[in-house]
């Protein structure tokens, strides 16, 4: 049995412990969390040191997806045996996940695990886009993480255009903090330190190129992540973070950093979807059909709202398209465990019979 004094603090522990429903039963000198992954082995920091491990051979035969194997800011059990590597016996319940899909692919990718916010961050000088907000946030809260919205390089705008874009994002993510910061000026960067707290994890998440390892860099006060400046041909970043890892502020605060992505793709997230499209979600209730797809159907509440003003075209069609990503998603889901299901059968049927087959 443990508790939170067992030298992990400094990577969390104590919070992750009261996170949890009951105790552990393990010896806090085997475990460790995940801080960056490597094509098949993690680096994992312990107590008192950082070390290189894999997982074992069972569980890569046994694995079923994703989910089965460690992401950065999973705990983990290691072996007692002193083998270099170490050995990753165990996965510690997780408390939160962020998943997300990619190019089409059935199953979902675990981006991060036992996160406690997520800084969701868009710069003024690219793509800026409150729908791509929006699949962000739904993706967190769809995880049990909790969204703050920051709005990066602050000085490349005037003080009244960003103004009105605060006020934009104010006025349609209600109740969600909007952070405005510039790694170049460092404005804002004060707000964001006395925001974090000590022992909980926060993680980066955003397109390339939109400073998120530039901020991680300045909140660290050295250069661990190497960064390079956005092309000026394609204003996309030209080297940045291609792997996620794990880092400890002095002040106890852990920081996770994403490699960028322009692609982002919900899972299953219809609990997300609900929390952050809880005005549309409201109107459904009152439509004339209870199978209503608020498209053409007479008595939609929705169209009536969208035609009275009461909700802007572009927060609705994304709701539309973020509920047709996630039906998708689970239909193709569900379609390959029954696949899968008939598969193990017919694979059975035909074990059972070679072992039955005695030859002349």
């Amino acid at each position: 049995m443990i508790d939170g004094q067992s030298g992990l603090d400094h990577l969390g522990f104590s919070r992750y412990l009261s996170q949890l429903s009951s105790a552990l039963d393990v010896h806090p000198d085997s475990i460790a969390r995940v801080i960056a992954e490597h094509k098949g082995a993690y680096d994992v920091a312990t107590a008192d040191r950082v070390c290189r491990a894999v997982v074992t051979t069972k569980r890569i035969t046994t694995a079923t997806g994703r989910d089965d194997f460690p992401a950065v800011g999973d705990w983990v059990v290691l072996s007692a045996e002193p083998a270099v590597p170490r050995i990753i016996d165990v996965i510690l319940p997780r408390v939160s996940t962020l998943h997300k899909q990619y190019g089409g692919k059935t199953a979902a990718q675990l981006m991060v695990a036992n996160a406690d916010v997520a800084f969701i961050v868009e710069s003024t000088d690219r793509d800026y886009s409150p729908n791509r907000f929006e699949r962000y946030v739904v993706l967190v809260r769809e995880g049990g993480v909790m969204p703050v919205l920051v709005l990066n390089k602050a000085d490349k705008m005037t003080a009244a255009d960003l103004a009105e874009r605060v006020n934009e994002l104010k006025t349609r993510f209600e109740g969600i903090e909007v952070l405005v910061t510039s790694s170049t000026t460092d404005t804002g960067l004060d707000q964001l330190i006395g925001y974090l707290e000590p022992g909980l994890t926060y993680c980066l998440l955003g397109s390339s190129g939109v400073g998120k390892s530039t901020i991680i860099n300045k909140l660290l006060e050295n250069d661990a992540i190497r960064t390079q400046d956005v092309s000026t041909k394609s204003d996309r970043g030209r080297h940045t973070t291609t792997g996620r890892a794990l880092y400890t502020m002095d002040s106890g605060t852990i920081i996770i950093d994403n490699p960028g992505s322009r692609e982002v793709g919900v899972t299953d997230a219809q609990s997300g979807i609900v929390e952050v499209f809880d005005d549309i979600e409201t109107l459904t209730t009152e439509c004339r059909f209870t199978n209503c797809a608020h498209t053409t159907e007479p008595g939609c509440a929705v169209l009536q709202a969208l035609n009275d003003g009461q909700i802007e075209a572009s927060h609705y069609e994304n709701f539309l398209k973020l509920a047709k990503e996630a039906a998708h998603f689970a239909a193709t889901a569900e379609e390959k465990r029954q696949k899968d299901k008939k598969f193990g059968k017919m694979a059975k049927t035909m074990l059972d019979e070679v072992s039955q087959f005695k030859p002349r």
